[in-house]
């Protein structure tokens, strides 16, 4: 990499964990630090790309590396003497001449992020115009049907890990969790009658396209979850955290297949990261006419 500047890479510095006491630097290279260093040196050097090289006696860390990159939005590539311990899949390249495994490939950057930021602008911003007159009577429906507010506001984590409100027509009683957070499961006895209905046709989801429209969510991508299940799923899912790479998604690829409510946490999360890290426009598309033709057909059988 110093000796052919021509490949665009700027090396900022190596982190190697048994020579931060000893070497300062490496072929005029400053050692930034350990390994658990990593997140500070990728926020202080804006970091896009960390290059893993580890002979495989210390293959053991290169989870525990991965794990430490997880919440920032960089590449992450690695030598392939350690190929046989990765359980995701990986594509193979070079640089320079010196082969390289692609660990976690970023597709939704540069104008591409613009792109898909202006599409939901405009299809948001179009639903919410053309369902205005529907979600006004839906607004006064569930008024008339039970005591309390329209709308839920219920936290959920988002982009880079972010908590936001996300909203919902209000489609359980105002005391639903007054015995904290829990799963709906089918017939839950906290829904209104006219709850149980919006939730099986997903008419409780429309005010999420407010949420798309000031950016705390995406048309499409991952379901966002709430704090108190990220940090639980976190500890025992591999990689769940880089689902919040990209914004949280009204529907996404999980949900056309299938992957919603009371189904696999673990199957959901591979199908939100295989989109995440083969996003294209073309893809979105498709999972919006899937959504909606699942939709008019009522093949929501796991919402409740």
């Amino acid at each position: 990499i110093i000796q052919n500047p021509k490949l665009g890479y700027q090396l900022v510095g190596f982190v190697d964990e048994a020579s931060t006491q000893k070497v300062k630097s490496l072929l005029g290279v400053p050692v930034l630090g350990g390994l658990a260093d990593i997140p500070t040196i990728i926020e202080q050097q804006a970091v896009d790309e960390v290059i893993i090289g580890l002979p495989e006696s210390s293959s053991h860390d290169l989870v525990k590396i991965i794990s430490l990159c997880e919440r920032e939005k960089i590449g992450i590539r690695v030598f392939p003497d350690v190929f046989q311990i990765m359980a995701s899949e990986v594509s193979i390249g070079d640089l320079g001449g010196l082969p390289l495994l692609t660990v976690r490939d970023v597709a939704l950057q540069g104008w591409k992020l613009t792109l898909k930021r202006i599409i939901d602008v405009v299809f948001s911003a179009i639903g919410l115009v053309l369902l205005s007159p529907f979600m006004l009577l839906t607004a006064l429906l569930v008024k008339l049907d039970s005591p309390g507010p329209v709308f839920y506001a219920q936290e959920r984590m988002g982009l880079d890990a972010r908590p936001f409100k996300m909203l919902k027509f209000r489609s359980m009683r105002t005391d639903a969790e007054s015995a904290g957070p829990g799963w709906t499961v089918p017939d839950d006895p906290r829904k209104t009658k006219l709850g149980g209905f919006m939730r099986s046709v997903n008419l409780d989801e429309l005010p999420q396209l407010i949420n798309v429209l000031i950016g705390d969510m995406s048309l499409v991508g991952p379901r966002p979850e709430r704090p108190v299940y990220v940090e639980q799923f976190r500890q025992i899912i591999p990689r769940y955290m880089d689902r919040h790479n990209e914004r949280a998604g009204l529907t996404g690829w999980a949900q056309v297949n299938g992957l919603r409510g009371d189904t696999s946490i673990d199957e959901r999360t591979k199908y939100d990261l295989w989109y995440i890290e083969n996003w294209s426009l073309a893809l979105d598309f498709k999972i919006m006419l899937r959504t909606l033709a699942q939709w008019v057909m009522g093949a929501n059988k796991n919402a409740y």
